[in-house]
């Protein structure tokens, strides 16, 4: 069955995910290059800022498989969800997620050595 939209994710979850599952996702985070100077994730990430999607947009069905699923990282997760549904809309295959409240709720919930901004 086709995803209609991205599955949403709560900070817990997705630090259990990362820590408890074999089966990885890639992360995906959408902020500016300044956000990630003040808060970065504590983890890999791939760096798609929104504002350069001219930029990288054609190349990234290229740049993934579907075989794993995606979590998209923003500030609160506004526009990680946009950026969920632009992945959903594309039906490329990816099992898309977004991580509610985004960086804001990692480090209120999760990991408090991530700064608030």
């Amino acid at each position: 069955m086709q995803q209609k939209s991205p599955h949403s994710i709560s900070a817990k979850d997705l630090y259990n995910w990362l820590n408890n599952q074999s089966e990885q996702p890639v992360l995906v985070d959408v902020r500016e290059d300044q956000e990630l100077e003040i808060a970065p994730f504590p983890g890999p990430v791939v760096h798609l800022p929104l504002s350069q999607a001219a930029i990288w947009t054609k190349s990234f069905s290229r740049r993934f498989t579907t075989d794993k699923p995606v979590v998209v990282v923003c500030h609160a997760g506004v526009r990680s969800w946009d950026f969920g549904m632009w992945l959903v809309e594309q039906a490329w295959g990816f099992e898309v997620w977004n991580l509610e409240g985004g960086i804001d709720a990692w480090s209120r919930n999760v990991d408090a050595s991530v700064p608030l901004y």
